[in-house]
């Protein structure tokens, strides 16, 4: 079952399950993709309008990008479930014998990297996303400015919610050099995220409140 060709109303259900799987991966993937959907709509509000035909083909560029972070952001959420099922599959393996107890372990491990491995995708790619949400808050219809700073907070979302998700997943790694390496990525991401969504957020209360 492919979470992302379910309604909202049925992935809500699944997501409401006594299944641990989707959870707050998913979640944070699909924050992630609706916060590119929210930039593509404000480029569609802005491409085409004679007011903003000096920034046509800067949004126009923009766009294509924002289209392609979405459908990468909307693979990551069925990608973090099937991470998180491998986990399950990985410790339901036999442990009856030492050699058995190995591979469990070895399988346990390397699944736990993948889990981890997904969220921190996300969050590298919510970098690109905010990226793009700061030209069209700036530059974008002035309209859908309310729309560019809701996409920086469904990105900040994100980043936060995909952070947890990686940091879990670290506790039950044993190796120290994947666990430092990718603990420092994860502050550095959400040091960049949290930046990027307050210069957001301040250009456009300031463009609501007419003070640029």
């Amino acid at each position: 079952m492919k979470l992302t060709e379910l309604t909202v109303a049925k992935f809500l259900d699944e997501l409401a399950s006594q299944s641990p799987a989707p959870g707050g991966g998913s979640v944070a993937a699909l924050s992630a993709a609706l916060g590119s959907a929210l930039t593509s709509m404000v480029c569609n509000l802005t491409v085409g309008k004679k007011k903003y035909a000096d920034v046509e083909s800067e949004l126009k560029a923009v766009l294509i990008r924002s289209d392609e972070l979405r459908w990468k952001f909307t693979k990551l959420v069925d990608d973090d479930t099937y991470a998180f099922n491998k986990v399950m599959e990985a410790y339901g393996l036999p442990k009856e014998t030492e050699s058995q107890k190995a591979l469990r372990s070895a399988a346990i491990q390397g699944a736990t990297k993948e889990a981890a491995l997904v969220p921190l995708s996300v969050m590298k790619h919510v970098v690109d996303a905010f990226a793009l949400a700061g030209i069209v808050a700036r530059k974008g219809n002035a309209n859908s400015v309310s729309d560019a700073g809701v996409s920086a907070l469904t990105l900040l979302a994100a980043a936060e919610s995909a952070a947890l998700n990686v940091k879990i997943n670290l506790q039950a790694i044993t190796d120290s050099d994947f666990v430092g390496w990718r603990s420092e990525e994860v502050n550095s991401l959400l040091k960049t995220s949290r930046t990027a969504a307050q210069d957001i957020l301040t250009m456009v209360t300031n463009k609501i409140e007419g003070n640029s």
